[in-house]
């Protein structure tokens, strides 16, 4: 059964160091800065997050509880505005209508809200949940915050079981079954990253995560921004796992008019999902 209603919410507006090259030339003038675009799903049942972005405690506490290479680089704007918490209060809505969170990954700036829904059980890959608990690797332990999932307890891991989506092996979320959400992996990012796949009206929603960090990268002619393209690789604990999955969400996109693919970071995708532009 479709969603009843979704909204798309920037939950984090970032300014990176080096702007100039995080965009192509012929379009920085138009470049702002990045977002962390979540989506609010309303259901019979109550609410659904799909990431969560930075959190209340994110932005009044900023570098101390982010960690001071996420701060540094990243620069984020810290606007308690931005919340999904203050965003949901400003709909109508109450932080105790959060029923579930369903995450594409822990990463710092997209697991900082769940301390904020309280009655919210927190979706997961189990290998994702695995490896932001010891945290390590080396580029797991900046990115991953523990103080930010610290107060929560009610989660739902899920091990990757043979379901299939659109040729990806996919796990179906149980959110009081409605509506249609599944956990695709698509690893490489962090080694339990996942896509979140929504069933709308109109068709099927996939919030890719970091599996790509810029629009272009699953167009028909690829390409990235120089800055975009060093930060993934940087990024990635398994870099050619992420390749081969960016690839195949690339023959998606290409292939499915029927599915509308988004990332979490690129401010174009944001603005044509929201109807801000």
């Amino acid at each position: 059964m479709p969603a009843t209603r979704i909204h798309h919410l920037n939950c984090a507006s970032m300014h990176p160091l080096g702007r100039p090259l995080l965009e192509h030339p012929g379009q920085l003038q138009d470049f702002h800065g990045l977002v962390c675009h979540c989506l609010l799903i309303e259901t019979e049942a109550g609410l659904i997050l799909v990431d969560t972005g930075l959190g209340v405690a994110d932005v009044t506490q900023g570098r101390s509880r982010l960690g001071g290479m996420f701060s540094h680089v990243v620069r984020p704007a810290l606007r308690h505005e931005e919340t999904a918490r203050h965003q949901i209060e400003a709909l109508g809505f109450s932080a105790d209508d959060v029923r579930h969170i369903v995450l594409t990954h822990l990463d710092v700036d997209h697991a900082g809200g769940i301390g904020d829904f309280p009655q919210a059980r927190v979706h997961v890959l189990a290998s994702e949940y695995a490896a932001a608990q010891p945290r390590r690797h080396i580029k797991e332990r900046d990115r991953y915050r523990p103080a930010q999932w610290a107060a929560t307890d009610d989660w739902k891991r899920y091990e990757v079981d043979g379901e299939r989506w659109q040729g990806f092996d996919a796990v179906r979320a149980i959110v009081d079954s409605e509506p249609d959400i599944l956990l695709v992996p698509l690893t490489g990012h962090t080694r339990g990253h996942a896509a979140i796949a929504v069933r709308a009206e109109t068709g099927w929603l996939l919030h890719a995560g970091d599996a790509y960090f810029h629009r272009d990268e699953i167009g028909q002619r690829p390409c990235c921004p120089f800055g975009l393209k060093v930060f993934e690789r940087l990024m990635a604990v398994d870099n050619r796992d992420r390749a081969r999955n960016q690839a195949r969400l690339r023959e998606l996109a290409l292939s499915a008019s029927d599915i509308d693919i988004f990332c979490s970071h690129d401010p174009v995708e944001f603005a044509r999902a929201s109807g801000s532009r």
